[in-house]
């Protein structure tokens, strides 16, 4: 066994605890079989979206346990954010498939970079302060609300498809600053990622970008981490997470990008 190959296992643990744990952690396995591989950008989103599948759905059995994913309102916005998530994943894979892989590896980079703007925005702000578009942006089941879900959900699945980092990296943020509660953001984030990483993983496996035995080798370890992360998220306060994450993302993003 590799060294490359025990660091993926180790990346994807973490990544792992990161899905369920605050949401953006996905992202650092699709970074590391970019870094560590020499699958074609395609290959390593597709790979990724794979995993992702499994994840989603073990994080969305934790949350459902918990009680996050207890409501409606809970439903309806992870059925919203799916619906719409959808067809950005499908434009995303097709847009990387007609890109480099130095251009995948700035975006990447850069994407990395805007999640921890993100994070860090947040932290400058009360945790129990409304989102930035008032207390009621994400309140109720009305019309507003909804739009602003289908918004989110096109928005994430374009990125999630087109670079493969799953969507709670950037549905959680997001959803946060719209005035959603942490854990109830992460939830909904989770069953999204379901439905996000099949559609596309399936356009990825049709253009023949998914390596099944990578996805296998990296995906078992993730799971794993899945579960701790979860257990993590209601132990450890999501704030102290959430200031490592940030630099850490800072720091491999920068990495990646050049």
């Amino acid at each position: 066994m590799s060294l490359t190959s025990l660091l993926l296992v180790l990346v994807a643990l973490v990544a792992g605890v990161g899905i369920t744990a605050v949401g953006p952690g996905g992202v650092f396995l699709t970074a590391a079989l970019f870094v560590g591989t020499d699958l074609s950008s395609a290959a390593v989103a597709g790979t990724a979206s794979a995993t992702f599948v499994a994840t989603g759905l073990v994080g969305s059995g934790a949350y459902v346990r918990s009680g996050e994913l207890a409501t409606r309102s809970a439903w309806m916005a992870a059925a919203v954010l799916s619906a719409t998530g959808v067809v950005g994943a499908l434009v995303g894979a097709r847009m990387n498939l007609a890109i480099g892989a130095e251009e995948f590896g700035r975006l990447l980079g850069a994407f990395l970079i805007g999640v921890a703007g993100l994070i860090v925005y947040r932290e400058g702000t009360d945790e129990e302060a409304p989102g930035v578009l008032g207390g009621s942006a994400l309140a109720g089941n009305g019309t507003k609300r909804r739009g602003l879900l289908a918004a989110v959900g096109g928005g994430v699945g374009l990125l999630g498809g087109l670079l493969g980092v799953g969507g709670p990296v950037v549905a959680v943020p997001v959803l946060v600053g719209l005035g959603m509660r942490i854990r109830q953001a992460v939830a909904v984030a989770q069953v999204q990622s379901v439905v996000l990483a099949l559609a596309a993983t399936a356009r990825y496996a049709a253009a023949g970008a998914v390596a099944p035995s990578l996805a296998l080798w990296v995906g078992v370890p993730q799971l794993v981490g899945v579960g701790v992360g979860w257990r993590v998220a209601h132990r450890v306060a999501p704030r102290r997470l959430r200031k490592g994450l940030a630099g850490v993302l800072v720091v491999v993003g920068t990495g990646v990008a050049l």
